[in-house]
This record gives C-alpha cells, structure tokens and sequence, in this order.
C-alpha cells in the first residue's frame, strides 16, 4: 500500500488551474523528488497535502485513507501527517531556538509541554543544533534557522515530511549543512516529497523524481532515467538546460 497516493487531482487559484490531473503515489519511507520549472505545479502540490488548497476533483489518500477536503476534521488530520518546511524559516524572532521548536506541538497538538521539551531538545540535537537552544533567530547564521525549521517540522511527529525549496534563501555555503540533515531523514526511512533546484541533491537522495510542467507530471521515473535518458521531449530540455548551467 503506497504511503501517499494522488489520483486525477487537479486544482486552480481562482480561474487559473494550476494542477491539471496529477497521479503519483509514494511508497512508506520513500524520498520522492519533484522538478520542474517554475510555475509547474510544485509547490501546489505541497499546499494541498497540507490542506492549505483544497483539490477541485480528483483523490488523495494517506495510508489508504481518502482525504474528505469537504470536512474540517479531516484537513486537520491530515495536517496531523503531515509537516512541511517553506524556504523561509518563519521563526518567531521573539522565542528562542527551542521555544520556536515547542510552540507548534504544544499550543496546537497540545501536547504536555515536558514530553516536547525532551523531544525538542533531542531534535535539535540531531540537526546539529544542540548548543543553540537558548539562542534567537537573528542569532543564526541561514542554515541554522533553517535546520530550527526542520526541527520544528519533526516535532510535530509527522508521517510524511513535505520540503519545499528550503535550500533556495540560503547562501551556497550553508546549502551542505541542511542537506545533510535531509541525507540523514531518508536514510532513517522517513517518507519525504521534496520539491528542489537542486538537481544533484535530489538525483543523489530520490527514489524516483517527477518531472512537471504546465501543472502535470510530464515524466516520473527513478533519478538515472530522468536525468540521463528522459522518454519525453519537454523534460529532456528542462534537464539539458539545467545541467549546463
């Protein structure tokens, strides 16, 4: 049973359809990649899996369990499952690294505030973070506040991590130090869509990549066919004219 499926989903912001049909399903601790051009779809498709946009048709099941984006207890639970990490950080500048890490289980889960502190600080110390507890986010370099962010995700115990260009704010030399956490997520087994420009990054830690454009999925496969020998003509481009450069 895949972890993650959607089936025909298509969804617009206002008169503008910006997913026409996606189907796709990820498997339990499998890292799935999505490229493509900016505008493709990408990102949306992230918004939905947080129900932030609600799908005009098609299906979306997590763990076999169809989504009813119609009904307000179910979005939450799916944002239960779910976790997604934006390319800004987001941090509120007036908590401290592991006040901003605490908030969102305890205030919204609400969950007992001395089982997240534990969990909290373990997190944190996972992400290489542990000497920064008690420090602000204007006290971070990018790449830190960014791994606060990730660690904030996971306290949020989700089953399905959804990351969202969290390397494209960054300055190139701190680019390493997130993707090592993320190296370290899939390596553990946890079920990750990752939608990046990062193409090495991406070839390097993905099962299987999705190319989209034009809010479908032009061309889904494992990272060597996608990038070495694409079927279609529109990602053989997007690919040629991406690793040229």
């Amino acid at each position: 049973m895949a972890h993650l499926e959607l089936d025909n989903v298509s969804a617009a912001y206002g008169k503008s359809r910006v997913l026409d049909g996606i189907s796709f399903s990820v498997a339990r601790g499998e890292t799935m990649g999505l490229i493509g051009p900016s505008g493709s779809g990408k990102s949306t498709i992230l918004r939905v899996l947080t129900g932030l946009l609600k799908p005009e048709t098609g299906i979306v099941r997590v763990a076999g369990e169809t989504i009813n984006f119609g009904k307000p207890a179910e979005i939450r639970t799916l944002r239960n499952r779910t976790a997604i990490v934006f390319q800004q950080y987001n941090l509120f500048q007036n908590l401290t690294v592991l006040e901003n890490v605490m908030i969102a289980p305890t205030k919204v889960q609400g969950r007992a505030r001395g089982d997240v502190y534990s969990e909290a600080e373990q997190l944190l110390d996972k992400v290489g973070l542990a000497d920064k507890l008690q420090s602000y986010p204007d006290e971070l370099s990018g790449g830190q506040q960014q791994r606060v962010a990730i660690a904030r995700g996971l306290c949020l115990k989700p089953e399905i991590l959804l990351l969202d260009e969290v390397t494209s704010a960054l300055d190139p030399e701190l680019v390493s130090e997130v993707l090592d956490t993320i190296r370290e997520l899939a390596e553990e087994g946890m079920t990750m869509l990752i939608v990046s420009h990062e193409m090495g990054f991406i070839r390097e830690i993905s099962a299987r990549v999705a190319f989209m454009a034009d809010g479908k999925v032009v061309e889904l496969g494992a990272p060597r066919e996608i990038f070495d020998a694409p079927k279609h003509n529109r990602t053989h481009e997007f690919v040629g004219k991406i690793l040229r450069h």
